[in-house]
């Protein structure tokens, strides 16, 4: 049974956050992630050698340092009777220690099966959406899922992992356009970003790119004349950050009005809504920004330390595995995790699925990159 938890916890754990993701479904969520979050705690108390080895790994060190970094502003600026925040500091360790003892310990399933896996049930899931939602194009789109900007989450990363995947049969090309399909009904201006990066990765500066760039051209024009609200239409009539920019200003606002203490660990994706005029509070929900949540939620020290780290940490792999078309889909999700920050609160959660793949995809490189040096040297 543990040796299962630490074999499959990172797998069930990305799942997880499809439930989460489904409103009939959240509550089942909810308790498997509790349930999981406990089990995970007995077998860390249960093989504190076997933990010690993994946490203490030189690939998984930059989580251990994000860790202390937490841990000693909870010294700081918390207490014990702060029970949200205590929460959250846990949730943290255990889901770094999650990723990094699942890739660790079961580095050939996550090498070779996890991405299949993942697409297949995300695959099934929006097949269940058309049968139960089949209005694909009126109005956004999100199947049987809460919101559309989460279902384009799972829509477009299932789409990046079979574009970059090197063998391809006809059903998993059916597969890909599908979901390209389902992405672009949501109408999240983000699916355009993920696609043009997508594209850039694989094919870089080339004839073919400069081809499929004049095609997205024309379908931009075609499909931006008509009614709907796709997300061609919607960045064609809203721009990316149109309603962003007010949003970032009370965000640093909120961090300007506690820049050295931050507002602490349970105030993740948070803004200040104290500071936002009353005739702006439906209008304001949060920073929308991953980095600029990590300053409101850290301050300006232990905040700018982590995103250092993060940043580097990111830079270093993606530069590292850039040529290397193995694993491009997991330097796409660094580079396309980045660029999303800028207009969402990713990075700073727990549950949310773009987020946690992030983690894993740092995690999985910088493991995959220090097995490639001790080969080199044995």
């Amino acid at each position: 049974m543990f040796r299962f938890l630490f074999k499959y916890s990172a797998l069930l754990f990305i799942l997880n956050t499809i439930l989460l993701s489904i409103k009939p479904f959240y509550q089942i969520g909810n308790q498997f992630f509790l349930l999981l979050m406990g089990l995970m705690s007995i077998v860390i108390v249960s093989n504190p050698n076997q933990i010690k080895k993994i946490i203490f790994h030189k690939a998984f060190s930059f989580l251990l340092f994000l860790n202390l970094i937490n841990f000693i502003y909870f010294l700081i600026f918390h207490n014990l009777s702060e029970i949200e925040s205590i929460k959250y500091l846990i949730a943290r360790f255990l889901q770094f220690t999650i990723i990094s003892s699942s890739i660790f310990i079961n580095f050939s399933f996550y090498k070779t099966n996890f991405l299949n896996y993942l697409v297949n049930i995300i695959f099934l899931i929006c097949l269940a959406g058309l049968v139960f939602n089949p209005n694909l194009f009126q109005g956004r789109y999100s199947g049987i899922m809460w919101n559309p900007n989460a279902y384009a989450s799972f829509s477009v990363i299932s789409f990046a992992i079979l574009f970059f995947k090197l063998n391809k049969n006809k059903f998993q090309v059916f597969m890909m356009i599908f979901f390209m399909i389902l992405s672009l009904s949501t109408g999240s201006r983000g699916v355009i970003v993920a696609l043009v990066l997508a594209f850039l990765i694989r094919y870089g500066i080339s004839f073919k790119n400069v081809g499929f760039s004049l095609m997205g051209v024309i379908l931009f024009f075609i499909v931006s004349n008509f009614q709907f609200e796709t997300s061609i239409n919607r960045l064609a009539t809203q721009t990316l950050l149109n309603d962003r920019i007010i949003q970032y200003e009370y965000a640093i606002k909120s961090i300007s009005n506690k820049l050295y203490t931050g507002y602490g660990l349970d105030k993740y994706a948070y803004l200040d809504k104290s500071l936002v005029p009353v005739y702006l509070k439906s209008q304001i929900i949060g920073a929308h920004n991953g980095y600029l949540a990590i300053l409101t939620q850290l301050g300006i020290f232990f905040g700018s330390m982590s995103l250092i780290i993060i940043l580097r940490k990111a830079f270093i792999l993606i530069i590292k595995h850039i040529s290397n078309n193995q694993v491009h889909i997991y330097v796409f999700i660094l580079l396309y995790t980045l660029i999303a920050s800028i207009y969402e609160s990713l990075i700073v959660g727990i549950n949310e699925f773009i987020t946690i793949l992030f983690w894993f995809s740092l995690s999985k490189l910088s493991f995959y990159k220090y097995q490639l040096k001790s080969n080199n040297e044995n």
